[in-house]
């Protein structure tokens, strides 16, 4: 009879928790809608931030006619560009209630919201493109409805998904390499050097975490990478602890015993030998550093110093609409709101499933 190695095994004891698959097909859906969140979203402008005043605050399935205007500058992006990062050159889109079709030009009536009359307008159309671009006139269809700006609230929760993941991965990088990399330095040498980083590691742990990240953000100053690196840099001492208690307790076992008598080096030894045995933990706290940077993200960008404007956020969007509860339009906070709470529920549910599946004594 074949043996299976403990991979396979804490792979099938995996399998079998429900809640445990079903967050990881979950996520993977997720990543796959924020890698090609432009082409999914019908507001494909950069950011998806096309305004229309006329139409903000409406509610989830309301429809308009949308006149579009195509845009005749010269555009030089190429259709990776666009895919990726949105179109920076759209055609410009107009509310109308009515219009009438003329040679070279178009007659409007611009939308106008409870029951006033819209500006009767005329937009000309060049004739090179008059007969490639039509219909000018279409019906659009805004299934999550509009934020105060008018803009697409689909399209902004497509997009934004884009920054939960991303902080995610780039703070949970960071938190690894300066974890890992303390943590086994304290934990094999010990002496000297685990007093060094203990003391590090008991400053930064007695520092607020979100005190510490703006105090961080405001060093490097605003932005998008700027955030990431803060977060990252505030969620390493977790790594650090539990890599020092795990390095600790297997230093001492035979096969390192055996690899110091046949000569090898203490980074090899570390890299080799000790690190591949205990990433069962290291792997389940980083699911839940990755629940924790996204909440993070949200709550800097909700304080507005997270990701900055146009960009488009869930913490910024539950921001700019948490007034709206109390106004009879909750749905503009609570999309949002339970975008976050789906995502982090599904890494901490994720974790706890790897948990329990890598834990040898189960």
């Amino acid at each position: 009879m074949k043996k299976q190695g403990l991979t396979t095994l804490a792979l099938q004891k995996f399998k079998k928790s429900f809640w445990g698959v079903f967050s990881f097909w979950f996520i993977i859906f997720l990543a796959f809608i924020s890698v090609f969140a432009y082409v999914l979203a019908p507001d494909n402008s950069q950011f998806a931030n096309q305004m229309h005043l006329s139409i903000h605050s409406k509610q989830p399935g309301f429809t308009v006619e949308m006149l579009v205007v195509p845009n005749t500058l010269k555009n030089d992006q190429g259709f990776l560009n666009r895919v990726f990062f949105g179109s920076t050159n759209p055609s410009s889109e107009i509310p109308i209630t009515s219009y009438e079709s003329e040679p070279h030009q178009i007659k409007y009536v611009e939308y106008a919201s409870e029951g006033l009359e819209g500006l009767e307008k005329t937009v000309n159309i060049p004739s090179d493109i008059e007969a490639s671009l039509r219909p000018f006139v279409t019906q659009k269809t805004f299934y999550f409805g509009t934020d105060k700006y008018g803009r697409d609230l689909l399209s902004r929760i497509l997009v934004g998904a884009r920054i939960s993941f991303s902080i995610g991965f780039v703070a949970v990088f960071i938190s690894l390499l300066i974890g890992i990399l303390l943590g086994s330095i304290a934990g094999y040498f010990g002496g000297k050097w685990d007093k060094l980083i203990m003391w590090i590691i008991n400053v930064t742990w007695s520092i607020p975490t979100l005190l510490l990240v703006i105090a961080i953000t405001l060093a490097l100053g605003k932005g998008f990478w700027q955030v990431f690196i803060a977060v990252g840099l505030t969620m390493w001492v977790e790594v650090a602890r539990i890599v020092r208690g795990q390095v600790m307790s297997v230093k001492e076992m035979q096969y390192v015993t055996a690899a110091r008598a046949l000569g090898y080096t203490d980074f090899r030894i570390i890299l080799k030998h000790i690190l591949p045995n205990i990433l069962a933990p290291v792997i389940v706290i980083s699911a839940a550093n990755f629940a924790a940077a996204i909440l993070i993200e949200s709550g800097l960008s909700f304080l507005g110093i997270g990701a900055q404007p146009p960009m488009s956020s869930w913490g910024a969007m539950i921001k700019d609409h948490y007034n709206y509860i109390i106004l009879g339009k909750p749905y503009l906070a609570l999309i949002p709101g339970l975008c976050i709470m789906s995502l982090v529920m599904a890494f901490m549910l994720i974790g706890n499933s790897l948990r329990d599946a890598l834990d040898v004594k189960s």
